[in-house]
């Protein structure tokens, strides 16, 4: 054993001494990681304690996991993990596959101009702040002013009081994510399509392959891994909810459906002073995470022989 691990030092010693110009480069963004990732961990503690921020993480007492049975039985929690786990997964539905047809669209336009002009427009909104978006939004939907109710009342109906009405907020919420994201995702779907050899298409044409059919056999497959990828990644994130834009967009009218894990930990803890239930709760989120990613990619790796590691 002992032969082993220093057989093992000797390698890194080795690949330091041959690579250091790299290591170098990389110490910056190390250390970062240590710094900003690594050590905060430290703060998990107050998950498992009865924090009090005049005694400190390590004066204050343990209660083992008795901040988590209080989730647990908290319905409001509940009804936030509930709604968590259902706008993304509407999300997952409908915003998923939205950038990989716009990939394939783009692919398919022939005109120069018209492509970079295209991708221009839809790649814009992910560059405009959250907070601007969100104020878009609300100036679109307002009941008196906004263009939507104008044209719903020209037609004859009543206006409609979207951001205040539990059962519209997933709607527009879905809805301007897609709008301000979509475009911005696309790129990774065009970078895959960009790899596939155009020999493919090629051959598929002296076969008298219409576009349609190149599609759906030729770009469809060659960028299943990467969407695969995007998949596993986009399932690990099913217990993360834009926090900021929710913030912006709901009231206590909307609570119902618009409540997520995210906001529950920011009026628990920084609102509430709760620090010990809001972090249990955020850690709780984090090991459900990882658990469906973990899944996600063992199942993927079965199925496709494709997985993030």
């Amino acid at each position: 054993m002992t032969s082993r691990v220093t057989h093992y030092l000797k390698g890194i010693g080795e690949d330091l001494r041959r690579d250091w110009q790299l290591y170098l480069l990389a110490l910056p963004m190390i250390v970062w990681f240590l710094l900003f990732l690594y050590k905060p961990m430290e703060g998990l503690q107050i998950a498992f304690k009865d924090f009090s921020p005049f005694r400190g993480i390590a004066g204050s007492p343990w209660v083992g996991l008795e901040n988590f049975r209080t989730l647990l039985e908290d319905q409001i929690f509940i009804r936030a993990f509930i709604n968590t786990i259902t706008i993304s997964g509407l999300g997952l539905i409908f915003a998923f596959p939205v950038p990989i047809i716009l990939a394939l669209m783009f692919n398919e336009l022939q005109n120069e101009f018209g492509r970079r002009f295209s991708q221009t427009i839809v790649y814009l909104p992910h560059f405009i702040s959250v907070v601007i978006v969100a104020g878009i939004v609300i100036n679109l939907l307002s009941p008196t002013t906004g263009v939507i109710n104008l044209i719903i009342s020209s037609l004859g109906f009543e206006p409609v009081y979207f951001l205040t009405q539990p059962e519209w907020f997933r709607s527009v919420f879905i809805g301007s994510n897609i709008w301000k994201e979509a475009g911005f995702e696309s790129i990774v779907y065009l970078a895959a399509i960009a790899g596939v050899s155009p020999t493919l298409y090629e051959s598929a044409r002296v076969d008298g392959a219409s576009r349609w059919q190149m599609i759906w056999r030729i770009t469809l497959p060659c960028i299943l891994p990467t969407i695969i990828i995007m998949l596993i990644i986009r399932i690990g994130n099913l217990v993360e909810v834009g926090f900021e834009y929710i913030i912006l967009l709901y009231q206590p009218a909307t609570y119902s459906t618009a409540d997520v894990v995210s906001t529950y930990v920011y009026r628990t803890g920084l609102q509430g002073t709760q620090y010990d239930l809001a972090t249990a709760a955020g850690l709780f989120n984090a090991v459900i995470a990882f658990a469906l990613v973990f899944t996600a990619n063992r199942i993927s790796r079965k199925v496709s022989s494709t997985s993030l590691w």
